[in-house]
């Protein structure tokens, strides 16, 4: 679900280069662009993202959550896109979206700031392969979503939060810099990630669990894997000698 700014690519240079990419679309865009279907609003490069992440899901029996049904476009869209193999729960808080239920949807009304709820919905819900917040955008809602229903992810599973540019909008609880934006927020997640390398952060379940961690243009993905302390490993026949540098630094 998408806030009410409106983007409309007006320019005629815009939509010349739109034209072009049309010729390569992957299978997301093609449902977009070329299909019958509810609403849909979505920024223009997030389908490449979301088809570099979850591409590999595609034929494989899986459960999806997504915050933020508004029509009930995206509910067509991820069905399509995991060929049927999906089974997509929603959750908006909009009473009216609970007539998008079908065979392979189920619908949550409530809100994704409200603890007890979510409580609620993380003991009713299956592991989860696919987790997705397009829900309100506010800074309390993307930080409550995340603190409660992160570790549902399965352990090779993604987790995936769009909009972040709200985290530079005081009306969402934003600003630049402001310590409890999500963008400010999530930037401790890189500091998790390397815990194995200082004493000064504890090795927690995130440092555990979490691959990877991949910024773009108001999203932010996770990929999820066990983890475990790395270690560097050499291999070859040495051809120089290769202490000058350490050395230079211990005089340093």
């Amino acid at each position: 679900m998408m806030f009410s700014l409106i983007f409309f690519a007006s320019e005629k240079s815009n939509i010349q280069i739109e034209f072009k990419n049309m010729e390569s679309l992957n299978d997301l865009e093609k449902f977009f662009f070329e299909r019958d279907h509810k609403l849909i609003h979505k920024w223009r490069h997030y389908f490449e993202v979301y088809d570099r992440h979850f591409s590999r899901m595609r034929h494989k029996k899986i459960n999806v959550l997504e915050i933020g049904a508004a029509h009930g476009g995206s509910i067509e869209m991820w069905n399509d896109y995991f060929h049927g193999n999906a089974t997509i729960y929603s959750v908006d808080i909009n009473p009216e979206c609970r007539k998008f239920e079908n065979d392979y949807t189920k619908v949550f009304i409530g809100s994704q700031e409200d603890k007890t709820f979510l409580k609620k919905l993380h003991a009713t819900l299956p592991a989860l392969d696919i987790l997705i917040d397009d829900g309100g955008h506010t800074m309390n809602q993307q930080i409550t979503t995340f603190e409660m229903l992160f570790d549902k992810v399965k352990e090779d599973g993604i987790y995936l939060c769009e909009d972040l540019h709200t985290s530079y909008f005081k009306y969402f609880g934003g600003g630049y810099k402001k310590k409890r934006s999500f963008i400010e927020y999530s930037k401790n997640f890189i500091d998790k990630i390397h815990a194995w390398h200082t004493k000064k952060i504890p090795v927690d379940d995130f440092t555990k669990s979490v691959h990877s961690i991949h910024y773009y243009d108001s999203i932010i993905v996770i990929e999820k894997r066990p983890m475990s302390a790395p270690f560097d490993v050499k291999s070859g026949s040495p051809s120089i000698e290769d202490n000058l540098a350490l050395e230079a630094i211990i005089k340093k």
